[in-house]
């Protein structure tokens, strides 16, 4: 190793020639001299779970420290792990005056505090109003929510997520692992916690108050872009084999501009076609809790255009993200 060479470049060949081990106590010692970057990583590897186990409270603490010694990435990750809960309490006060604090150098960050003071929210974040409903179905209930999301939001979920975006995967029932299959095909990727800023964190206390769920039973925000030719063929929410059911479904509809890509229940003779901001929140399972065959559905191919959707599945219980697929940081 040269003295002066960038922490990544110190450690990369370690890591490639499998030697973790000796890859870790570069990063502990360079940490320990209170380099930014090297604290960040032991960051992420707490996080990710590896190459060390995974601890959110540590990687909490390290987070602070990088974004102390100046790391812009650690301050931005750290404000979204407050808000959301993750290794500690959530906290949207705390959460809040640390982003203000970095508004005043970060482009990124000015930008969504002025979008977040639009967004007409308590101290904790939650809507202080919440748009109406129109009943779609009865059983199973859709409702159907317009200008849910502002056009603003709508391009911020799109930005924060567009260059992520990869082919999507749906749950194989024989194994449970997320396989590609020709149901679904389109371009996806999930908004992880380390990723959820305060805007996204924001609507997703705005689904859990509209869907009257906690925020803590719903997976992380899944966004999906299809492009002409590309649909999700006829099919239910639920999963095979869990003990915590996803009970309901919340669509956000990101964009117009696109032709096709209808959302199409046809157990109930129902066919939505929302323009970009409108929201459908829909049932998956009976009143005894067993999928409900009728609540079948899927979005038509998309003619022309491209179609952004934003979804949110939320389980009986409070479902831990972080033992979801593997974290896009």
């Amino acid at each position: 190793m040269t003295v002066g060479e960038p922490f990544a470049a110190r450690i990369e060949p370690l890591l490639r020639s499998g030697r973790t081990r000796d890859a870790i106590l570069v990063a502990e010692r360079e940490a320990a001299a209170g380099d930014r970057d090297a604290l960040f990583q032991l960051a992420v590897w707490r996080l990710i779970g590896e190459p060390l186990p995974r601890d959110l409270a540590i990687a909490r603490e390290h987070l602070r420290m990088a974004r102390d010694a100046g790391h812009g990435g650690a301050a931005h990750m750290e404000v979204a792990l407050i808000a959301n809960g993750s290794g500690a309490p959530a906290d949207w006060g705390q959460a809040y005056t640390l982003f203000e604090n970095l508004s005043r150098h970060d482009a990124a960050a000015s930008a969504q505090i002025e979008l977040l003071k639009a967004m007409r929210v308590d101290g904790l974040g939650m809507p202080t109003k919440l748009p109406y409903p129109e009943i779609l179905s009865i059983r199973p209930q859709v409702s159907f929510y317009r200008q849910f999301l502002s056009e603003a939001e709508c391009a911020h979920i799109a930005k924060a997520s567009a260059s992520f975006l990869e082919p999507s995967l749906v749950v194989d029932p024989a194994s449970g692992r997320q396989v590609p299959h020709p149901i679904r095909t389109s371009d996806s990727t999930v908004i992880s916690p380390t990723r959820e800023d305060m805007v996204i964190r924001t609507i997703n206390l705005r689904i859990a108050a509209v869907t009257q769920t906690d925020a803590a039973q719903a997976e992380a925000l899944t966004i999906l872009r299809y492009r002409p030719g590309q649909q999700y063929r006829l099919h239910l929410d639920t999963l095979p084999n869990t003990g915590n059911q996803r009970i309901r479904t919340v669509l956000l509809y990101l964009n117009g501009g696109f032709s096709g890509g209808e959302t199409q229940f046809p157990e109930i003779d129902l066919t939505v076609a929302p323009k970009g901001g409108d929201a459908i929140v829909f049932d998956n399972v009976t009143e005894d809790g067993r999928p409900d065959l009728r609540a079948k559905h899927a979005g038509l191919p998309v003619r022309a255009g491209a179609k952004w959707v934003a979804t949110r599945w939320i389980r009986a219980r409070a479902f831990d993200p972080w033992r979801g697929p593997e974290l896009t940081l």
